[in-house]
């Protein structure tokens, strides 16, 4: 390939796509600590959901696989500026400071407790070791991180095969395809929810992807991303409809037409299979080519979500939580009850406690929508302070 012209302009779609998952992300994290039903009931069983239900947590699986997918993307368009080198040694350094805040700020912005009884990997860790690796494969030519890419995508849902039957696997191992939890001593307990494989396979996508924006501009661009969109669409019904590989989930006919529906649609996140994977992607490629040229107030609001994902992402975390919190005082419980960690592994949640969907959608409106001003005042200053190197890891 061709060395791209080494210029800093931001690509309109992807801050705009990225914005609109940020906004429906929080969705998911305002449920997660205001719904009743959180704690105690699968949104996604197609027996027991509602349609509001099922649709609040399905929607949101767009969010996890667009964000890596977007971050590979901007790690490829970062080498318009960046050298080899410097591309290389800032994807791992930053990867690194994405574990760091992962198993420091995040896990304590979801629980509140000092202690980190609880300490769980989710998406950031795995944006953050994808970098790593990202940072030493982005030496190697592009067709073979293509195939690289593939095969994780096509061939990771192969190990379901090995992993039919057993009930523990190492750390290592976990951390790599399976999660499931392990016991550190002293009462604390490590979550693996997001196995780094297969979200590797996502970024090298992402990052693989990219090339097409320096190749291709205007309608053509346009055009193409659209139908790869559909393509990748048309390939998931007909491989989810054959039942036969790409997710541990299968489905099947259920009481109703919505509920067969329901079951059709539910495949597995932990880890992204690959149906999961062209279920997300697809419509989220399809529409980076149909808001290729997108402009207007809407456009411009949800894309200073976009601009700034990270901040957003941690402000938005704290922010719902101690919402939760204050909601926990209301109705009438006191603080020994909230930080009792052998009953509430989250502090200030009692399962089985919590408001309709209605109050959870008012809280996330009210939770996007606080976070805007901060989340401006960062898109600009980030603007206007380009040399701060830092500013990039945030």
């Amino acid at each position: 390939m061709h060395n791209p012209p080494r210029t800093r302009n931001r690509i309109s779609s992807i801050d705009l796509l990225r914005g609109l998952v940020m906004v429906i992300m929080a969705l998911d994290h305002t449920r997660d600590f205001f719904h009743m039903d959180a704690w105690t009931r699968n949104p996604l069983d197609p027996e027991t959901t509602s349609l509001g239900l099922y649709f609040t947590r399905w929607i949101t699986h767009f969010c996890a696989p667009v964000f890596v997918f977007l971050a590979g993307s901007s790690a490829f368009l970062q080498s318009n500026y960046k050298s080899k080198p410097e591309l290389s040694i800032f994807l791992i350094t930053r990867g690194l400071w994405l574990i760091f805040i992962e198993l420091l700020v995040i896990n304590f912005a979801f629980s509140f407790d000092p202690g980190y009884h609880i300490i769980a990997i989710q998406v950031i860790w795995a944006i953050g070791i994808s970098m790593v690796f990202l940072g030493f494969l982005c030496w190697l030519p592009f067709r073979v991180l293509l195939v690289i890419c593939l095969l994780i995508i096509f061939g990771h849902n192969l190990l379901n095969y090995y992993e039919t039957g057993k009930n523990h696997f190492s750390l290592f191992y976990s951390l790599l395809h399976k999660g499931q939890s392990f016991s550190l001593g002293n009462k604390r307990e490590l979550l693996v929810f997001y196995p780094f494989l297969p979200w590797l396979g996502v970024m090298l996508a992402g990052y693989c992807f990219a090339a097409l924006f320096g190749k291709l501009e205007g309608p053509a661009r346009r055009k193409t991303f659209m139908r790869f969109g559909l393509l990748i669409l048309i390939f998931f019904f007909f491989l989810r409809f054959s039942n036969i590989y790409g997710d541990a989930f299968k489905w099947g006919t259920e009481s109703s037409v919505m509920r067969t529906i329901f079951s059709f649609l539910n495949t597995e996140k932990y880890p992204p299979s690959l149906l999961y994977i062209c279920m997300t992607l697809g419509p989220a490629i399809f529409l980076l080519g149909l808001w290729d040229k997108a402009r207007g107030k809407l456009a411009d609001f949800i894309s200073v979500y976009g601009r700034v994902p990270f901040f957003y992402y941690i402000l938005h975390f704290f922010l719902i939580h101690t919402l939760a919190m204050l909601a926990f005082f209301m109705r009438g419980h006191n603080l020994s009850e909230g930080i009792n960690s052998e009953k509430n592994p989250v502090f200030f949640i009692v399962p089985g406690e919590g408001f309709n969907l209605w109050v959870v959608y008012a809280v996330w409106i009210l939770v996007f929508l606080s976070l805007y001003p901060l989340c401006a005042w960062y898109d600009k200053y980030k603007k206007s302070h380009r040399e701060n190197k830092f500013l990039s890891y945030l």
